[in-house]
């Protein structure tokens, strides 16, 4: 550490970002002078438990076992191999960080130990993951929105930010982040890019280090970047849809098969677990007041529980194999997934969920390749599909009844996960739907 210090100070950097996300999707973080880089890797620096309990609004909602008073410590550890200098902040370099406990014990509520710890309960299992994030926000000047707005995917909207555009996708490559495009999306000034697979732990880093590459450039060129879920209530809002996919000896199973589209019966199976478990998994992965208002029909925020080939409208995409792109190319992408869901836990319990189903060897019901919104209520009930959850009595009962997510995260962290919740159902009690996308806005 000393030797990855001297070279950083020597390139200019006065000080280390170590960042985590909260249970809100909010990254935290402190910071380091670079030469104190060397005991921070060793014994870490000091953080408060309370971040277990902060809500989306920064309060504190005590309750849980252990986290009820302001007393207390544990260590925010740097990840010493994922130390990056940031292209756009020359003066700061940055790394993801483990919390341990004061003794340097893993710590409950470390929402990367859990995600790491699945990783490991995959290999047990002779499986391993990979995972790629879709990432979409939307830009504004700093004194006003853009002064182009449309048409939809079109390069001229790219045009108005062609500056930032550039600056980004240097930024990324010389931050280590490979992604696959950037482009104009449906929403007005609204953007996506999408991160290149990797291993879980890896990706959930490089979405948070993503954020932090955008944010800098939008500033360099005098905009903002909102990764909301949801902007306006009369347009669609932004998801962060989570593409995974699983293979034993290097053999990607969800191509190769007799099953739909190549699945083979693992592959089936896994797909099964994610269906099976959809309602808790989308109370993590899109788990905000606003993600419960962006979560509608016709909006292109997939918010029945259904699967489909290829289908856009489904929380559950299956994106096959083709001739031309490769049998390693097929994966699972969920839909209700936004901004407000921490990354960890996020892929955390989609592998659980698909562990699961494998272990149970599952069958998935025939795929969906329509958009079942305009269906009466009885054609989806006849077909099993079912609305995510919309409110938070809903949400919260998928959660309590999720025996398998509850199990992931453990007691103590679903027991603060919960307890935040609830702190942002009370906070949103009687503030009109354009209030609660106001304050989520810039919280990400």
């Amino acid at each position: 550490m000393e030797r990855t210090a001297e070279r950083l100070a020597k390139d200019g950097v006065v000080g280390l970002i170590v960042v985590w996300a909260d249970n809100n999707g909010i990254p935290r973080s402190r910071t380091v002078p670079i030469e104190q880089l060397p005991q921070a890797a060793e014994r870490g620096v000091g953080v408060s438990p309370l971040f277990a309990i902060f809500d989306t609004h920064d309060g504190i909602a005590y309750g849980p076992p252990g986290l009820t008073t302001p007393s207390g410590d544990v260590r925010l550890v740097p990840v010493a191999d994922r130390i990056v200098r940031l292209a756009g902040q020359p003066g700061f370099a940055w790394a993801p960080g483990r919390q341990v406990t004061a003794e340097g014990a893993p710590w409950p509520y470390d929402q990367r130990g859990v995600l790491e710890r699945q990783v490991e309960a995959a290999a047990r299992a002779g499986l391993e993951f990979r995972a790629g994030y879709e990432m979409e926000f939307r830009l504004s000047r700093e004194d006003g929105p853009l002064g182009v707005v449309g048409p939809s995917y079109s390069p001229r909207l790219l045009l108005e930010v062609d500056e930032f555009a550039a600056r980004l996708m240097g930024d990324l490559r010389a931050n280590g982040v490979e992604i696959g495009q950037l482009h104009a999306e449906y929403g007005p000034a609204q953007f996506e890019l999408n991160i290149a697979p990797a291993d879980p732990v890896t990706a959930a880093d490089r979405q948070l280090l993503t954020r932090q590459t955008i944010h800098a450039a939008a500033r360099a060129h005098g905009l903002r970047a909102c990764f909301a879920p949801l902007t306006d209530g009369a347009r669609v809002g932004n998801g962060w849809h989570l593409h995974t996919s699983v293979a034993r000896d290097g053999v990607n199973l969800l191509s190769g098969g007799d099953g739909v589209c190549g699945l083979t019966a693992d592959g089936a199976a896994y797909l099964a677990g994610l269906l099976r478990d959809l309602p808790s998994i989308a109370a993590i992965t899109a788990p905000s007041a606003a993600s419960l208002l962006r979560l509608r029909p016709g909006f292109f925020s997939s918010a029945y529980a259904f699967w489909g080939v290829e289908n856009r409208e489904a929380a559950l995409r299956f994106v096959p194999s083709t001739a031309l792109l490769g049998a390693g190319h097929a994966n699972v992408e969920l839909k209700p997934s936004d901004a407000s869901a921490n990354p960890y836990l996020s892929l955390a319990v989609v592998i659980a969920a698909g562990l699961a189903g494998i272990a149970d060897g599952l069958v998935p019901p025939p795929p969906i390749q329509e958009d079942p919104g305009p269906w009466t209520d009885e054609r989806r009930a006849a077909a099993g599909i079912h609305r995510l959850p919309s409110t938070y009595e809903e949400q919260r009962a998928a959660l309590l009844g999720g025996g398998r997510v509850r199990a992931v995260l453990g007691e103590e962290l679903f027991g603060a996960f919960t307890v935040v919740r609830a702190a942002d159902q009370a906070w949103a009690e009687g503030r009109s739907a354009d209030e609660v996308i106001a304050a989520h806005l810039w919280r990400y």
